[in-house]
């Protein structure tokens, strides 16, 4: 454990040396004028970085298998990834490395394995046996594209059809093609002039292994004898295919065509259909046929023991039904039921109660894979309700535009916002368990409640329960239902200054102690809401109307104009600048035509029911000025023990008491400075005096300044990756190098002067130009006196400077522990309080939770400030920098947060070039510095944050959140917390062949596929066909699946003894499968020769 000398080596007011950090750290610890010494116990070994868990609906999915006996579902995507689901709390990501789209996924059922196929022409054997799915094995396709992939269900044959028109066939234990090849020649009639086109669907007779059914796009099918290598029938039709389904008996099987029709053909009879159906066709009068309608993607056809098959199809709507939504069809005897989708249909698949497709196959469900959602159908209800999904794949609903996350909040609060956010769910839905039920949860090691809050584009604000790597939603708050919405274009007053989304979410300021909510908008407006359980109706929302413009020009600059006294600091605010308003604004122009003192949306004017929840305090809304429209918060902060929120922009700084509804203070940031700009600008007045006059004058209000000012939404998709210097999105070229944000805002009770002895409240303000100001509050007395005296507020100052905008501020106490804002509990506002309360009220202080709250007056602090550069600590009250840390000198820092880990704290950043940084504090050592991923679009630079106990998360693609830690022993616990996919369940017995079919044979019939498509029978592939590659779960992954293996001799010895083996030898080389992963396959290939008839692949 080292120990830090601090001393002086700098004064904050100064100009920030540029001497390497690491030589300013020793000069530091050179024996000199110790201040104090501070025990740091975090190092480098309790940091280490590793994604933990991926959350929401698979981004662009493409593909979706299910294994009816584990009870896994899984979905692939356009970009290679891959999740599987099991039951609630189950869930698991993997990637394919080379990122191409998942066209078809395979489980070999109750087997713990999945084979994928890419559009890169690879097929890939997944292992599910392991908590951390690995590739086993991998086959790359060289001279054929694969378009379609069928694994018969005990079979570990995978047929594989390709864009030629050929199927090859691929062993799926060693993942190597077998030399049988049925050649798209041999199957179509030798008298067809034209190719049949590529394989759509390849499936065996569900009585008959031995018969493959073959369907080609261009409308021909084929009923293939595997024995004998030939086609045993012909069926053609006119209409292109695109997929086929057996009845379960074998007779009959139908097709799904372009026209929008299904043909059901029986099997012997292969010169037309037996009846060719058009589900949404109109049928005409005179006997014609009914009019084409779109294609029918897929159709599954089901049986029940007790009733009438069910067809359940995807598409074939007619034509004239523009604009009508994407559905799925459910035809179940003489009823057809036309589901309507939110999205478009990906895939769909009907859950059976068999996985034998020769039984009557009692469909209960049918998953629907849409473009942004997820839907199980209930067949067995009237009505086919769906079910409650209890994963949470509902992030996405609104475009995601923010992002907190809190770690370790107080244990009341999950309870507290899912009793609120219980009463908001829906009705209606299926009264059956979710079905997709495989899997085991992992150990929970985590027992601090976390909580993920998303803001969206729509305006509402998503609380999730984040605790023990799940995500559950808790509570929806709607916070554009305090605004009047416009009903048309054409009624839409023009004061807007986005184009699209005009109550998307920007930034949250959220206190968990005292649950007071702020959060501000991208039209320029603050909403401050308070946690109650008690549903109230408002008559009146109370509004502020904040009048924020501030123009700035250069001492050079030849105006000529009169420059206004600069305000002296102490005396406040501005007070012409100050349009408090509890209505709505009137004034909607000056007297020059020029829109002014109105705000950008409309607040409600009737009385609002507040649900139990979180319930408006007060809406604050800046407003146009003199045809300039309000510039966007760039940062915000509520604190609770004060009453008090602030917000800034590129203009300057309002602060509101939220308690007594006044503005307190409404400076340009430049008047913060007082007569100390370091930067030569003055204020300039009126902004009137720059406009040309006359027809030029409409010209640039309503040409050429509107696409200036507006700005992008924040969900509008970023092209251009470079990250915008100024935090302001809508500062013109001209101003945006003189223009200064506030960037940063802290409340805290510290010293705020070199000679203060006494602690007192104060607002720390960080600006986009790397200056750090305090202003001081006086607060007037708890209990009734806080709401009739004033809060006085005075600004006191630069403080000190450092490279690039300020992103962070916090501070120490002595003993280097974090000291938190002060705050209040949370108790109900909405019940009247009894005497002994009012007096409690009155005597109430604001609580500090600090380990230091009883520090003595000489006991110092220490203030923590990040920039996209440096970092730099400094003792208070003396004000010297004792510590610095460049933290990047090519990029800049896009997120920092000074959070706890292991009774300690440090300094977490993530860089613009991908790098992730801790540091110590106070000393700024460098802990972890690891490249994890680049900059690469603005939502991952808008959602990135950190929070205590080494957690961290961001928006991975536009429906999905990565959750990532960065502490050693999260990493270590990470295996044992994660889900099982594959848990040992005894396969079904096989279907009854009954005494007649096995005396007179008509029962399905078995195929020795061994004896076809072994190595002896067909011979070997051309090697230049195709090539195999070893995964990284082979060898690798044999050593952490062995173990897996050891614990599943229970599940093989139920298989086994089936067939009347002994296992001894099967245990022994288990046992001595941990100690020689290298050669696990060798034995695992003897097992396979020994036991052939047993279903048994290779890890």
């Amino acid at each position: 454990m080292r120990k830090f000398n601090i001393r002086k080596v700098l004064d904050g007011l100064t100009a920030v040396s540029s001497a390497a950090s690491a030589s300013s750290a020793a000069q530091q610890q050179q024996a000199g004028n110790r201040e104090t010494e501070i025990q740091e116990t975090l190092q480098s070994e309790h940091f280490q970085l590793c994604k933990t868990v991926r959350h929401g609906f698979p981004y662009q999915p493409s593909a979706l298998a299910f294994d009816p006996v584990q009870k896994i579902l899984a979905i692939g995507t356009q970009t290679g990834a891959l999740r599987l689901f099991g039951r609630p709390g189950v869930e698991c990501y993997c990637q394919h490395d080379s990122g191409a789209a998942v066209i078809q996924l395979q489980f070999l059922i109750n087997e713990g394995a999945l084979v994928s196929a890419l559009a890169d022409d690879t097929l890939h054997l997944w292992n599910l046996r392991q908590k951390r799915p690995a590739i086993l094995h991998s086959l790359k396709f060289n001279r054929e594209r694969i378009t379609f992939c069928h694994l018969p269900f005990q079979s570990k044959w995978l047929y594989v059809g390709t864009e030629r028109g050929n199927i090859h066939i691929v062993n799926v234990e060693s993942f190597t093609l077998s030399g049988y090849v049925i050649m798209w020649n041999k199957a179509i009639e030798l008298s067809s002039k034209s190719h049949p086109g590529p394989i759509v669907h390849i499936s065996d007779n569900p009585m008959d292994e031995g018969k493959l059914l073959i369907g080609f796009e261009s409308g021909t099918v084929v009923l293939w004898d595997l024995k004998s290598k030939k086609a045993d029938y012909r069926y053609t039709h006119d209409e292109a295919i695109h997929s086929v389904a057996w009845h379960h008996e074998g007779k009959q099987f139908i097709c799904s065509h372009s026209d929008g029709t299904l043909t059901i053909w029986n099997v012997k009879s292969p010169t037309k259909p037996f009846q060719t159906i058009t589900p949404h066709g109109k049928q005409l009068k005179d006997g014609k046929k009914p009019e084409p309608c779109k294609p029918i993607l897929k159709v599954e056809y089901k049986t029940t023991r007790a009733g009438e098959p069910f067809i359940i199809l995807s598409g074939g709507l007619s034509y004239d039904t523009v604009g009508r939504r994407p559905c799925l069809t459910v035809m179940h005897g003489k009823s057809t039921a036309v589901l309507e989708m939110d999205y478009s249909i990906v895939d769909f698949l009907t859950l059976c109660e068999t996985p034998y497709p020769n039984d009557f196959q009692e469909p209960y469900a049918v998953v629907v894979l849409l473009e942004k959602d997820l839907v199980l159908i209930d067949l067995a209800q009237n009505g086919y309700p769906i079910f409650e999904n209890p994963y949470s794949l509902t992030i996405h609903e609104s475009p995601v535009t923010c992002c907190e996350y809190f770690a370790d909040c107080p244990v009341d609060l999950i309870p507290a916002l899912y009793s609120v956010g219980a009463r908001q769910k829906r009705q209606g839905y299926s009264k059956k368990e979710w079905p997709i039920s495989g899997g085991n949860w992992g150990l929970i090691t985590q027992s601090y409640p976390e909580i993920i809050i998303t803001g969206h584009a729509d305006g509402s604000i998503k609380f999730w329960d984040a605790s023990a790597i799940t995500l559950q939603v808790l509570y929806k708050l709607k916070t554009a239902k305090v605004f009047e919405k416009s009903r048309n274009k054409d009624d839409k007053q023009n004061t807007d200054i986005v184009d699209e989304d005009p109550y998307a979410i920007q930034i949250i300021s959220w206190c968990p102690e005292s649950r007071m909510l702020c959060i501000a908008g991208v039209s320029a407006h603050v909403i401050i809401y308070r946690f109650s359980k008690q549903e109230v109706t408002t008559e009146v929302i109370p509004m502020l109307e904040v009048r924020l413009l501030y123009e700035i020009n250069d001492v050079e600059s030849p105006d000529g104009e009169q420059v206004p006294p600069l305000p002296t600091p102490g005396t406040g605010s501005n007070p012409q600048s100050i349009v408090p308003q509890s209505h709505p604004s009137t004034s909607s122009s000056s007297s020059d035509g020029l829109r002014d003192n109105v705000p950008c949306l409309k607040v409600k004017n009737s009385p609002l029911k507040q649900s139990p929840g979180y319930q408006i305090e007060l809406v604050i809304q800046l407003v146009w000025v003199s045809g300039e429209p309000p510039q966007q918060i760039t940062s915000l902060a509520v604190n609770s023990a004060y009453g008090l929120v602030v917000f800034g922009n590129c203009n300057g700084i309002a602060m509101v008491d939220y308690l007594q509804k006044t503005v307190l203070l409404n400076l340009g940031t430049i008047e913060l400075y007082g007569s100390n700009d370091p930067y030569r600008r003055e204020p300039r007045s009126p902004r009137k005096t720059r406009q040309p006059s006359g027809a030029g004058l409409s010209d640039i209000n309503e040409g050429t300044m509107v696409p200036e000012d507006r700005c992008k939404s924040p969900t509008s998709d970023v092209k251009d990756n470079s990250f915008s210097r100024s935090r302001s999105s809508s500062v013109t070229s001209i101003d945006k190098e003189t223009r200064e944000a506030i960037s940063a805002l802290h409340f805290c009770e510290t010293f705020t002067r070199k000679a203060d002895t006494s602690l007192s409240p104060c607002l720390w303000v960080g600006t986009t130009l790397g200056t750090v100001l305090v202003i001081v509050l006086n607060l007037p007395p708890g209990g009734e006196q806080r709401l009739l005296q004033p809060v006085i507020v005075s600004p006191s100052g630069t403080i000190l400077r450092l490279k690039g905008a300020i992103l962070r501020m916090a501070f120490l106490d002595t003993t280097g522990s974090l000291i938190p804002p002060a705050h209040e509990p949370w108790r109900e506002h909405n019940v009247p309080e009894d005497k002994d309360e009012k007096d409690k009220s009155k005597k109430r202080r604001p609580v500090s939770v600090s380990p230091s709250s009883s520090q003595e007056i000489s006991e110092n602090q220490y203030a923590v400030i990040c920039s996209e550069k440096q970092a730099k600590v400094i003792s208070l009250p003396s004000q010297n920098c004792i510590y610095k840390q460049n933290i990047t000198e090519t990029s800049f820092v896009l997120r920092g947060d000074i959070v706890s880990l292991s009774n300690s704290v440090c300094l977490a950043c993530f860089c613009a070039n991908g790098h992730i940084m801790t540091f110590s504090l106070p000393s700024l050592r460098p802990l972890l510095d690891v490249y994890y991923l680049p900059l690469t679009n603005m939502r991952i630079a808008r959602t990135f944050c950190f929070t205590n106990n080494g957690q961290a998360l961001y928006l991975v693609s536009p429906t999905e959140i990565q959750r990532l830690t960065y502490s050693q022993e999260t990493c270590e616990n990470l295996q044992e917390m994660l889900g099982e996919l594959f848990t040992p369940v005894e396969t079904p017995e096989a279907p009854n062949r009954g005494f007649f079919k096995g005396l007179f044979g008509g029962g399905a019939q078995s195929l020795d596929r061994e004896e076809l498509f072994g190595e002896s029978a067909s011979g070997k592939a051309s090697r230049s066909l195709a090539q195999h590659i070893p995964g990284p779960g082979g060898i690798e992954g044999v050593k952490g699946a062995a173990s897996g293996v050891v614990g599943e001799l229970a599940r093989a010895r139920l298989a086994l003894d089936e067939r009347g083996q002994k296992l001894g030898e099967l245990e022994e080389k288990t046992a001595a499968m941990l100690y020689s992963a290298d050669s696990f396959s060798k034995h695992a290939h003897e097992m396979m020769l020994k036991y052939k008839d047993k279903k048994w692949y290779q890890f």
